[in-house]
């Protein structure tokens, strides 16, 4: 266990607080270059984890800096793991892909009891922190740093401009409705409607390189059949002018986008890209726009079959079976109990299990024909491209089309409040370890209003809620973690991204006898602090929190451009203004002016009053766990399935076993060479043949090396401080000083900075056995609060207390939780883990932080709390007086120049602070997993199966051709075999080439030992490729986009400090994006013999059920040792 001196038996105490603390600030970490695959794969390949605090804090118009997760939820195309944030909030089922960059006949929708059931739509998906996490701060600050000033060609109120783009746009066939400048995000923003048809167009222009276009179409489900998610799944697997099977793929091989991907909302649908090249984003804008309006999917059955849903019998003699990607995605939706509480309306647009199977082919055309129309179309352009062109291009596909009515058809239609309260118990699949009686889920669920609101009202009681369930410090999210009535938070606060808002708070973890007691209390709370009211400081730190996080505007890798879209839009396909979500600078500015005026009493305690405490809209839902469910419902699926067969005759049968053979060969022939030229790409030549050069200079005061990168951050300085060796924990910002208690401490950080976070950061380094292992404290702040930014960084370090045994206890509880909930949400991350700890050492530090073997730990540490806590204590003293010391501390400053030189005095201040001991005997580390394959029991219907080996041990020498060839092993053979063929929601490979470790991983996968042998058969598919040159370009390309990711400010400050301690010199950089250019095939072949190493050599996990553990075991004689985890 880990061990920081021989001497101490720390052990697993402290691993606790070696666990990396929730990602708040995102940042693109490929920036680091030749970083892991994985964390490429799971950082960007699955794009709604990796839009985390993006879609959560972007997407909403509250921006809100907040420790829990949103309910939002879309369904989405492409999944993105990623490899850091612990409570990343997304809104959807995606396609799993490496990403790179970064669901009868319909009719208006009636919200349809709003909250019963919450089953999938409107619910985060928690991507875990795996080994070497980059983590995601996501903070705040207080200026606009949308974009830069507006170009003066694309802006210009001159009479000039504006006669050209009046003529424009008649030429093109629209009419401008309404132009305004959004002084917040420094833009000119047109609205235009398409004459002929109603298409109505957001143009946004400025000096912003990120060019994003996305267009959006109302689409309300009025069952769970999930057609809205199936087509948007299918639209993009080929269309008129581009007749290849996936042009979405071959977009992913070979363009330099910032994002592309698409999402199910609960009532629409959207089709986002994104990129900084101009050619490129108008190759992204053309595929999607053919796409949407003219797919193949339509016509082609398969397809529907392929992503939907479709019956699959190998030979008549078997059973037959469900496949589709989308039925084998909800699957593992429905298999987290958290899913299965949170739906906003009574239907899924991500579709139910049991009922996706309902769908026929004719509604699934039907639905698109009616809703994929101009008329029933929200577009959007934003960027420094011309606006004219946008025009042109838009008129090339709406011009086909005459005006429809389903404009009117598909608006959504508010829903009536209730008249009275009521209450719903559902089961969800549980494991039968541990005291069933208290896994119980109770959650109180508020329909606000039945009309939207105003923006005013928006954002007050998006305040209102921050203040409520924000921080740790926040009263109601307090007071129930502290009352001892369950283990974590469930429900996400106040949600308006739909029609109309909705308000969820409730625990999980609860004893079945306390269910009434969770209720009273929410309720009373609520009742007091609308009474009393809240805390001056609280009221401050909030303010100065949400308006920090307004101004900034730091999305991350996100685009800024789609944030700025997602806000609009959920005004817009309401029918509403959608260019108020994007101002908020008077709304706040009255907010903050009525406070003052009238204390925030006055404020906040009538919307308490009359949205929740008197709102009679009220649902309560209960979940009781139940062990047998999940069996009993794939005995149910099972027996469904055998009648079906029973109803068949032998010619039925003989026909299934062909059609499921012709599906199968269609999706593993490969396009013709026609129409993969078809897909419009860019050529090598329109590829920067140097890397991106981070200015960075590397300097000390007082002995400690400061790395100081002097970038425009629009007045926010941006810092890191790193210790050497691992440990600490956000735990340490909610204990408490000896002069605070840990709620003024956390207001304290809310008033005067940005935020501040700490995480461990742990990786291997190539050519060294000893890994590289940070503490990294990490915050930001306005230029002029600098000193109070360091300052509030040393009392964190070195006045925090631990003393309180019951806040420690909480953190233990929740932390539990979260893993459990990370065990069936996100297995592909704890199977990834737990190869990586059997095969280095880096890897088996992080899964005694994140894996398996922590949450076991937790669940002793949870009872030696009470039984002895004074241990415990001093142990966490013990690793502090190790840890915190100025011989052991490094710096990293990015912010302006004039900020840089303001804030030495203050890093010198904070450093003659610090402890001057002589650090520690580094200890030598070399612990790993025994390495058996492992099968990770728990109650499931999908698996997530992993297979890896190190490949430096078979004699390789890394080459920059691997980025390559990994990447594409990812988006073809897999994509095919896993994803495809086999009807798992995604698959992918990655090299670390930090530790050499090579792996595969799939995720919600209906297959095992089938998924294991596409694995072994890699090396094969690399020795028998026949790549022509222009596949092998797009593969380099697609790469290059990789490296070359779209990076803000702080990002970019951050990936130079993780190169640094890396040892990643610029001539590495440079020599290894040589090698990437010249990848040959021949390369191709060469790795195919390294490959076969982890054919042979590797290493096995999956996180599965029990029943497909010992059906594998029975197929395959002690292929896994069976682990229960739940």
């Amino acid at each position: 266990m880990i061990v920081f001196r021989r001497n101490l038996n720390l052990s697993n105490e402290m691993a606790f607080l070696l666990k990396a603390s929730s990602a708040n600030w995102t940042h693109s970490s490929d920036q680091l270059v030749l970083l892991s695959g994985r964390q490429r794969a799971m950082e960007r390949a699955a794009v709604l984890c990796s839009m985390s605090s993006s879609l959560s804090s972007i997407a909403s118009r509250r921006f809100l800096h907040s420790t829990r997760s949103a309910r939002s939820r879309l369904h989405s195309l492409s999944y993105s793991f990623a490899a850091q944030p612990t409570h990343t909030h997304t809104y959807g089922h995606h396609r799993l892909i490496r990403n790179p960059r970064s669901s009868g006949k319909p009719r208006p929708l009636r919200p349809q009891g709003s909250f019963l059931v919450r089953h999938s739509n409107y619910k985060p998906l928690t991507c875990a922190t795996l080994h070497r996490p980059h983590p995601q701060l996501h903070f705040a600050s207080t200026r606009c740093l949308a974009v830069a000033s507006s170009s003066p060609s694309h802006t210009s109120s001159s009479s000039e401009n504006e006669n050209r783009y009046e003529v424009a746009a008649d030429k093109y066939g629209f009419e401008r409705v309404s132009q305004q400048f959004i002084q917040e995000c420094k833009s000119t923003a047109v609205l235009y409607k398409h004459k002929k048809t109603g298409a109505q167009v957001m143009s946004i222009s400025n000096d912003d390189e990120n060019k994003v276009f996305g267009i959006v179409f109302r689409t309300p489900p009025t069952d769970s059949t999930g057609i809205p998610h199936i087509l948007e799944h299918s639209v993009l697997c080929g269309s008129r002018k581009y007749p290849l099977k996936e042009p979405f793929v071959e977009l992913l091989k070979g363009s330099l986008n910032t994002f592309l991907n698409a999402f199910t909302y609960p009532d629409r649908t959207c089709y986002p890209v994104a990129s900084t090249n101009t050619k490129d984003f108008y190759n992204l804008v053309d595929v999607y726009l053919d796409a949407v309006f003219f797919p193949k999917c339509v016509e082609d059955v398969q397809t529907f079959q392929q992503e939907g849903w479709h019956y699959e019998l190998n030979d008549p003699s078997e059973d037959i079976s469900y496949k589709g990607v989308v039925f084998n995605e909800m699957k593992g939706v429905y298999s987290q109990p958290d899913n299965i509480l949170d739906n906003a309306y009574g239907v899924d647009s991500g579709g139910d299990p049991k009922v996706i199977p309902t769908l026929r082919f004719e509604e699934f055309k039907e639905f698109h024909k009616k809703f994929y129309h101009p008329s029933n179309a929200r577009i959007w352009f934003y960027g420094d491209d011309d606006p004219i062109e946008r025009l042109r291009v838009l008129s090339e596909y709406l011009d086909m089309f005459e005006s429809s009515p389903v404009s009117n058809e598909s608006k959504i239609v508010s829903q009536k409040l209730f008249s009275e309260p009521f209450k719903l118990i559902e089961k969800y699949p549980a494991g039968d370890d541990g005291d069933l009686k208290k896994k119980h889920m109770v959650c109180l669920n508020w329909l606000l209003s039945d009309k939207p609101l105003d923006l005013e009202t928006e954002l007050t009681l998006g305040f209102l809620d921050h203040l409520l369930l924000g921080t740790p410090a926040s009263p109601l999210r307090k007071i129930l973690l502290e009352s001892g009535l369950g283990e974590a938070i469930v429900g996400g606060g106040i949600e308006d991204e739909l029609l109309q808002p909705q308000f969820s708070i409730g625990l999980k973890g609860v004893s079945e006898g306390d269910i009434q007691k969770v209720e009273e209390l929410v309720m009373s709370t609520l009742k007091k602090l609308s009474d009393e009211g809240f805390d001056s400081h609280a009221v401050e730190a909030s303010l100065n929190t949400i308006e920090f996080s307004l101004r900034e505007n730091n999305t991350g890798s996100f685009p800024r451009g789609l944030s700025l879209m997602l806000r609009s839009i959920g005004k817009w396909i309401y029918d509403l203004d959608p260019f108020e979500p994007l101002k908020y600078e008077k709304p706040l500015m009255k907010l903050k002016a009525r406070i003052a005026e009238e204390g925030s009493k006055a404020v906040f305690s009538p919307l308490l009053e009359q949205y929740i405490l008197n709102n009679t809209h009220r649902a309560t839902v209960e979940m009781q766990p139940d062990p047998a469910k999940a069996s009993r419902d794939e005995e149910e699926e099972k027996k469904v399935l055998e009648k079906v067969k029973a109803s068949m005759t032998e010619e039925d049968l003989a026909e299934l076993a062909r059609a499921t053979q012709e599906l199968r060969l269609k999706q593993e022939t490969p396009d013709p060479p026609e129409a993969l030229r078809s897909v419009p790409s860019l050529s090598l030549s329109d590829i920067p043949k140097k890397q991106i050069h981070i200015p960075t200079e590397i300097g000390d005061i007082d002995g400690v090396k400061i790395l100081q990168h002097d970038l425009f951050t629009n007045d926010v300085i941006y810092t890191e401080v790193a210790f050497d060796m691992s440990s600490l924990n956000q735990s340490l910002l909610e204990m408490g000083t000896k002069d605070m208690d840990f709620v003024q401490l956390n207001q304290l950080i809310g008033r005067k900075t940005g935020g501040i976070s700490v995480y461990p950061y742990i990786s291997s380094v190539r050519g060294k056995e000893e890994p590289c292992s940070h503490v990294i404290v990490r915050g930001k702040a306005m230029g002029g609060r600098s000193e109070d930014l360091f300052d509030l960084i040393n009392r964190i370090l070195q006045e925090v207390q631990f003393t309180d045994r019951q806040r420690f206890k909480q953190f233990v509880s929740q932390s539990k939780a979260r893993m459990e909930n990370r065990l069936r949400g996100s297995g592909h991350s704890v199977a990834a883990a737990r190869m990586d700890a059997k095969l280095n050492v880096a890897g088996w530090i992080s899964e005694q932080m994140g894996g398996i073997s922590y949450l076991d730990f937790l669940r002793d540490l949870e009872k030696k709390v009470d039984q002895d806590w004074t241990q415990i204590s001093s142990s966490l003293e013990e690793i502090r007086r190790i840890l915190v010391s100025r011989k052991q501390c490094l710096i990293n400053v990015t912010a302006d120049g004039k900020n840089i030189t303001n804030s030495e005095k203050y890093i010198r201040k904070f450093l003659d602070l610090l402890p001057n001991q002589t650090p520690y005997q580094s200890n030598s580390w070399n612990g790993k997993l025994p390495a058996e394959n492992e099968a990770i029991a728990i109650p499931t219907q999908v698996n997530y199966v992993g297979k890896a080996a190190n490949i430096y041990d078979a004699g390789y020498q890394l080459k920059g051709s691997a980025y390559v060839i990994s990447r594409y092993i990812s988006n073809t053979w897999l994509w095919d075999r896993v994803r495809v063929s086999g009807g798992a929601y995604g698959g992918f490979c990655d090299f670390d080439t930090h530790s050499g470790v090579f792996s595969f991983l799939s995720y919600r996968d209906p297959n095992l030992l089938k998924t294991l042998d596409i694995y072994d058969g890699t090396g094969d598919f690399l020795r028998s490729l026949d790549m022509d040159s222009n596949a092998l370009t797009k593969a380099i390309i697609g790469t290059i986009g990789d490296i070359d990711a779209y990076q803000l400010p702080d990002a970019k400050g951050y990936s130079s400090l993780l190169r640094y301690l890396l040892g990643i010199t610029e001539d590495e950089r440079e020599r290894r994006r040589e090698e990437v250019l010249l990848t040959s095939l021949r390369d191709f072949k060469e790795f195919a013999d390294v490959i076969d190493h982890v054919k042979d050599k590797g290493v096995m996990v999956a996180v599965t059920s029990p029943e497909d553990a010992d059906s594998a075991n029975k197929d395959r004689p002690c292929c896994f040792h069976v682990r229960k985890a739940i």
